[in-house]
Order: structure tokens, then C-alpha cells, then sequence
């Protein structure tokens, strides 16, 4: 598949058969992992795959699958088997970066973004595409903050690593997924030059 091709049909879904996906597959899906993106190769990116219907379900329920069902929505957190969740480790970017090659006057740089979460944001775009390259659909969401030490202890995260988000994966219902919710068919694209400056 083209790279245009996959950047058209990427999109968040939110209806999803109840076929199974592979776990070969979400093993080629997953290993993107190894090949993204991370300041001064510091690795600190996690993934935690969760397939179990119980825990797909604990998670959908901390994320308010109920409530968006009750607005009008479909149940498709935990209808999507497979759920990956994206932390980080901001750990492995400061070991990194106390090294020798990477200190600046014997100190550690200054970080003028959290990189961990910009290389997360890498991954979790790359876990997308990789998953539609297979033929499937793909979703995001996150839980408040008061409800991610839950998450964390259902996706088994260790203290270090911070939640990021979850990724669903799975095939298209063939429903269609154009609930009153979805912020596309809300909301217009904004034109190219408000994106987009050249030149200062």
C-alpha cells in the first residue's frame, strides 16, 4: 500500500467486528516499537497489549464506554479485540542524556518540550499506520488522570512508565461509525495556510 494511501484512510473508528485479529499480526503491529522514534535513541518507549475480553471490557469502563453509549454512541472500546496501550519511560531519556556524549557542560540539556511524550505521539502514528498497512482500522482514546493508576495496573505498567494512550485495532463493522460524536463531522478542516507558515 502507497503512503498516501495509508495517510487517506487513516481516521478513528468507532464500530468493530467481532472478528479476532491475529496475534501474528499485532506482533508485526507492535514490533514498530523498535523502529520509532526517540531522542538521542534513549528507548523509552512501552507498549502493553491487551486482548482478554474481561480487561478490554475493565478499561472500556474506565474510559466511560457507558456513558458515551448512553449519549448515542456505540459500545466499540471494548468491542475492538485488541487494545494497545502507549507508555513511556521518561527514566530512559534522562540516563540517556547524562551520558558523556550527550552532556553539555557537564550537565544535562535543557528539554525544551518533554520529548518522551513527543516520541510517544511518534509511536502511537506509527502503531496506526502499521495496523491499516494490515488491513485494519484503528481508534485512540485516554482515561482522565484519576482513573490511570486503574488503567496502569490493568495493562500491567510498571511505577516508571507513564500512560500515554490507547490504541484500538481491529476490522470495520461495516456500520459505519458517523455517531453524532465524531468531532469530523462536526468540526471543519482548517485551511492549509493556517497550519502551514513558510519562511517566518
Amino acid at each position: 500500500m502507497e503512503f498516501r494511501e495509508l495517510l487517506g484512510r487513516r481516521r478513528m473508528v468507532r464500530s468493530y467486528s467481532d472478528e479476532p485479529v491475529p496475534r501474528e499480526t499485532v506482533a508485526r503491529i507492535v514490533s514498530t516499537v523498535r523502529r520509532a522514534p526517540s531522542a538521542g535513541f534513549s528507548q523509552g518507549h512501552r507498549l502493553y497489549v491487551v486482548t482478554a475480553p474481561a480487561t478490554r471490557l475493565a478499561i472500556a469502563q474506565l474510559a466511560g464506554e457507558e456513558e458515551y453509549e448512553a449519549a448515542g454512541g456505540e459500545r466499540w472500546l471494548s468491542a475492538a479485540p485488541v487494545h494497545v496501550v502507549v507508555g513511556v519511560r521518561e527514566g530512559s531519556y534522562h540516563e540517556r542524556y547524562l551520558q558523556p556524549d550527550k552532556l553539555v557542560d557537564g550537565e544535562e540539556i535543557g528539554w525544551p518540550a518533554p520529548y518522551w511524550y513527543v516520541d510517544a505521539g511518534a509511536l502511537f502514528m506509527l502503531v496506526q499506520l502499521a495496523a491499516l498497512d494490515e488491513g485494519l482500522v484503528t481508534g485512540v482514546f485516554g482515561v482522565t488522570p484519576d482513573c490511570v493508576p486503574a488503567l496502569r495496573e490493568l495493562a500491567g505498567m510498571p511505577d516508571d512508565v507513564h500512560f500515554v494512550c490507547v490504541v484500538t485495532i481491529g476490522h470495520a463493522s461495516g456500520r459505519g461509525d458517523d455517531a453524532v460524536q465524531t468531532s469530523r463531522l462536526t468540526r471543519r478542516r482548517l485551511p492549509l495556510d493556517e497550519l502551514v507558515s513558510w519562511d517566518g
